[in-house]
């Protein structure tokens, strides 16, 4: 084990999304085989659920659980960036995949599809339609995204709670967000106001931070909710939960040691877990 000197581990952007849903070991098998991902970390319990697994999909990282106990699922709403969406939807469907709308032209540039993998989560596969690069500026492979009710004051808790920054916003003017992009640290969240079939979706994320302790304070401050106070984790972080009024969870964490598979093994087998 060494001491980190950077507060987002290696591979990791500020902002992570975090699965939580039932059947992680299927939905496992179905991003390998519809999105080419690539498994890194998978903790199983005694009884072979799955207590966290990561995966690397393009330049992301996407995290998840099992929904269990208090923990109930949360499916997320994804954006995702490929150079040819409709191979990817295609394939997506071929996995096991339930489509949500087949590939199309979209006015903000994207041809895009969606689906709804065996977990619940929807994927809403895109390709910008640019000369340069099939990724719009600013984003990355996986975007996550949130319908919200009252989604202008969500921004509002964004920008009190975490330093966030608005870096665009299509309002009604009545005030009603149609679509936000938000800059928090160095990651992008789209956002936009639940209405009809795109209800409220809230998320889970893992939010790195420099010092998880004052923003775990901030966010409290700015109307959130404690799930849990910052304490040091044995998986080499430093890490408190909040949920926010719209019951998004966020666990605020800091990087703090570099860990071989060896270390993180021995740790989470003092919990009963095991490690591949």
């Amino acid at each position: 084990m060494t001491r980190s000197t950077k507060y987002v581990p290696e591979g990791f952007h500020t902002l992570t999304p975090y699965l939580v849903c039932g059947g992680v070991a299927r939905l496992l098998d179905f991003l390998k085989e519809a999105f080419e991902a690539e498994e890194t970390v998978r903790a199983t319990r005694a009884d072979g659920s799955t207590s966290h697994a990561s995966v690397r999909i393009g330049d992301s990282m996407v995290e998840m659980g099992e929904a269990t106990g208090e923990w109930t699922p949360m499916p997320a709403s994804l954006h995702f960036y490929v150079k040819n969406a409709a191979e990817v939807y295609r394939r997506a469907v071929r996995a096991g995949a339930a489509s949500l709308y087949e590939p199309r032209d979209m006015d903000y540039g994207d041809h895009e599809g969606g689906i709804q993998d065996p977990s619940g989560n929807h994927w809403y596969i895109a390709t910008h339609k640019s000369e340069s690069h099939f990724v719009p500026a600013g984003l990355r492979s996986i975007t996550p995204g949130l319908t919200a009710k009252g989604a202008a004051e969500f921004l509002v808790f964004l920008e009190r709670a975490f330093g966030a920054s608005v870096a665009f916003k299509n309002a009604s003017p009545e005030g009603v967000v149609g679509h936000a992009k938000v800059q928090i640290g160095g990651s992008m969240l789209e956002c936009s106001e639940a209405r009809g079939e795109w209800g409220p979706r809230p998320m889970a994320f893992h939010f790195y931070v420099p010092d998880a302790d004052a923003i775990y304070k901030t966010a409290i401050s700015a109307g959130g909710k404690s799930l849990s106070e910052p304490k040091d984790q044995p998986y080499g972080e430093r890490s408190g939960g909040v949920m926010d009024a719209w019951g998004n969870h966020w666990y605020i964490a800091t990087h703090t040691e570099n860990l071989t598979i060896e270390e993180l093994r021995s740790r989470t087998a003092a919990q009963g877990e095991s490690v591949k």
